[in-house]
């Protein structure tokens, strides 16, 4: 039997970012899943905030040379790797010189989030899909973690539901306090749009009154996990309403309960 493969895909980690507890959890996640003998690969943005340097990364050449189309605009991708210490296994960084240089990550130097926060979530979801395909590696699990991966969902379920490398996976969204509806655009589901997706698979991003990005993921996600205790009102609410399966917080030992998660999921596509 071939091992479970795990696409873990993050906007924070732990050391490359700051100490939260998204990155915390993306952290001890990733290894754990190595080290219970199922195969992962970790994808997370390269914010100019992550000295290379120190963390030894490097461009992987055969993964980089593609563009990516924004908002009508292509802009190239690059793939580079690092090494997660102590952990034996690697972590893929998505780089782009326009939406990841500067020097913060997702707000300026005054606290206003940036312009292009929408934009450059458009640029990470679509080059994450785009990179996994170049991976040539099918993931049984999709695993989610923040914000800047709620478009994720959308995509594998719609513009890539039959592209072999996806159409069996299942898609996990770990729901944080963490959330992006300020400063969102009014154009966001035209930047947003990819393939064949239409507006209305889109308006699931949308309340009525602007952008709800975890509202999105969650109605396209398989399955959920309450990543943190307390989470916004709304979203909250929204998991009250849900019929699919979902992780409640876990305060201790979560790591075994992700994996049996992941594993009720499988058992669960088997059966169906």
């Amino acid at each position: 039997m071939s091992k479970i493969k795990v696409l873990l895909v993050t906007q924070e980690m732990s050391p490359y970012t700051a100490l939260s507890e998204m990155s915390t959890i993306a952290r001890q996640l990733a290894q754990h899943i190595q080290e219970s003998g199922l195969e992962i690969r970790v994808l997370m943005p390269r914010f100019g905030t992550i000295n290379e340097r120190r963390h030894r990364l490097h461009e992987v050449v055969r993964l980089s040379g593609m563009n990516i189309i924004v908002d009508d605009d292509d802009f190239p991708l690059i793939i580079k790797v690092a090494s997660l210490p102590e952990a034996r296994m690697q972590v893929y960084f998505l780089d782009n010189e326009e939406f990841f240089k500067r020097k913060s990550v997702f707000e300026d130097e005054a606290g206003a989030p940036f312009d292009d926060n929408a934009d450059r979530m458009v640029f990470f979801c679509k080059g994450v899909i785009e990179t996994v395909k170049k991976f040539g590696w099918p993931p049984d699990i999709v695993h989610c973690h923040g914000w800047m991966t709620s478009l994720i969902p959308l995509y594998l379920k719609t513009a890539y539901k039959a592209d072999p490398l996806f159409q069996n996976a299942k898609v996990v969204y770990s729901l944080y306090a963490d959330a992006l509806e300020k400063g969102v655009s009014n154009n966001f589901i035209d930047k947003a749009t990819i393939n064949n997706v239409t507006a209305d698979d889109l308006s699931a991003y949308q309340n009525g009154t602007g952008v709800t990005l975890h509202k999105g993921a969650i109605d396209y996600a398989d399955a959920i996990i309450q990543g943190s205790e307390a989470l916004m009102e709304r979203t909250a609410a929204k998991l009250l309403t849900l019929e699919k399966p979902i992780l409640p917080y876990q305060e201790a030992d979560y790591l075994p309960a992700y994996l049996e998660f992941y594993q009720s999921l499988l058992e669960e596509k088997v059966s169906e």
